[in-house]
């Protein structure tokens, strides 16, 4: 999904639900219909136009049906959403995407402006579409073009990507977004302003050139690499009071940093004070020292609260994003990569899993069997059931505005929810490690979505009761080159 709010251009991605959307190399199935709907508010807006033709030139080359597209003056955002939803529903033909396009006028952050002027939250517009059963399992793709007083904001956005989809490039999405990023901000008059951010939850690679299976073996890489010749620097900052395994987190994050090379900074059980103190201090030694580096790598491990809050030992609550702030004012890693993770709680939902509302097929396919009891289920057939009751459910957050660029940020949990973690240790970090450790020399978003994969499938016992919970990560990304940690 993308999203233009105050001057940010944020792509978020949402993640299908299913595990049998994927297939067996852990890529998306796109061999059905891919559908589009365009929603606008902005009529007569400056350069709406101008982002109408983008638009139909973008569907062309990735292959999407306009299924629909309305000027909307009545209608809600969620009403017209719900209409797209019953089209899908009722139309009966297999669907492999959706794309959404929104262009309205901006409200607060994760707020748009509706046809009616009253603003509605973003997550309830993914929510709507999340409940067409047409599209369960299948990936979503929302892109929002706000507008200012000036009018339609990042003009060059869709050209950009258009033209990157017209030369056919076998890249999975998250590498596409990523060069777009990178020509965006060259074209910026001023780097640091209107920078494109990405969200993604993703669990395999999206394809949606049209792409042969042989291309996928003989694909180039993409251009541009953040150097890795430089020092390569870690700081972490880790809370241990009541949060058993956070050692054996700090054991697997050792040995990663040996085998990538990072030279680490350990603080415990900071407090809030500390976590900012800790990380002006680190900016002033690396902007002090005189020595290249070539990335920053912050992992920062609590207690959480909604919001991008975090607890220090003291119990008082320090700002994710005042911490990003103040590593991007850092001099000498202005346009090298820098990397926060998170692990901790983002809320206090836990997400069980499974929903029978979204298996209406599954009573009526059972009695069916039950009144011919020759054709019972097979035992693979039982499986598959219990698989598909298992599913992730879909959430996606959407970042507050940034205007900072060459940073990832990677969330142990999705807004709103528990991230797990056990004696053993947490299972993002544990999972982090072991997939990095096992290919280090990959493109690290690829790898992140092999460790969402791994995550997504993993039936959690949580702490408040004896049944199964799901958990999957939250990536936002304004990197502008492949990263590799390794090189």
């Amino acid at each position: 999904m993308a999203f233009l709010v105050a001057g940010s251009l944020r792509v978020a991605v949402e993640k299908a639900e299913t595990r049998n959307c994927l297939e067996r190399k852990g890529k998306y199935d796109m061999s059905g219909a891919r559908v589009a709907l365009t929603l606008c508010v902005l009529e007569g807006q400056t350069g709406e136009n101008r982002a109408v033709a983008a638009l139909e030139a973008m569907y062309q080359a990735l292959g999407f049906e306009n299924y629909l597209r309305r000027v909307i003056k009545t209608q809600s955002f969620q009403e017209e959403l719900a209409h797209f939803r019953e089209l899908l529903d009722a139309h009966g033909s297999p669907v492999s995407c959706a794309l959404v396009v929104l262009m309205a006028h901006r409200g607060r952050p994760g707020w748009l402006l509706g046809p009616d002027g009253k603003e509605i939250q973003e997550k309830v517009l993914v929510g709507e579409l999340n409940r067409c059963q047409a599209l369960w399992g299948k990936a979503k793709v929302f892109l929002l073009l706000g507008s200012n007083n000036t009018g339609l904001e990042s003009s060059a956005f869709l050209p950009i990507l258009t033209d990157l989809y017209r030369q056919s490039p076998p890249w999975h999405f998250l590498e596409v977004l990523t060069q777009v990023i990178g020509k965006v901000t060259q074209e910026m008059p001023t780097i640091g302003h209107k920078c494109p951010v990405f969200q993604s939850s993703l669990r395999g690679a999206l394809y949606l050139g049209r792409v042969r299976a042989q291309d996928l073996e003989l694909s180039l890489t993409p251009e541009g690499k953040y150097d890795m010749s430089g020092a390569k620097v870690a700081l972490v900052l880790c809370v241990t009071q009541d949060r058993p395994g956070a050692e054996q987190d700090l054991k697997a994050l050792k040995r990663l940093f040996q085998i990538l090379g990072f030279k680490s900074i350990l603080k415990m059980d900071p407090t809030a004070q500390d976590f900012r103190k800790e990380l002006a201090q680190f900016r002033e030694h690396l902007d002090a020292c005189g020595t290249t580096v070539s990335c920053a790598l912050i992992v920062l491990m609590a207690h959480g609260e909604p919001q991008g809050q975090l607890l220090g030992a003291d119990g008082q609550m320090v700002g994710v994003e005042e911490m990003v702030r103040e590593l991007s004012t850092c001099q000498v890693l202005q346009g090298k990569a820098k990397v926060f993770l998170l692990q901790g709680c983002r809320g206090g939902n836990r997400d069980p899993g499974t929903r029978p509302r979204a298996l209406p097929w599954l009573g009526q396919w059972l009695q069916h069997w039950l009144q011919r009891p020759s054709t019972l289920p097979s035992q693979a057939d039982i499986l598959q059931i219990y698989a598909d009751m298992q599913d992730v459910s879909s959430r996606v957050c959407f970042p507050r505005n940034s205007d900072q660029v060459d940073i990832l940020r990677v969330y142990s949990a999705a807004e709103g929810y528990v991230a797990y973690r056990d004696e053993n240790g947490s299972d993002f970090i544990q999972t982090l490690v072991e997939v990095i450790i096992a290919d280090p020399d990959r493109d690290l978003l690829e790898l992140l979505t092999e460790v969402n994969r791994r995550l997504c499938e993993m039936d959690v016992l949580g702490p408040d009761s004896d049944e199964i919970r799901k958990m999957n990560l939250e990536i936002r990304s304004s990197l502008r080159k492949q990263l590799c940690l390794k090189i």
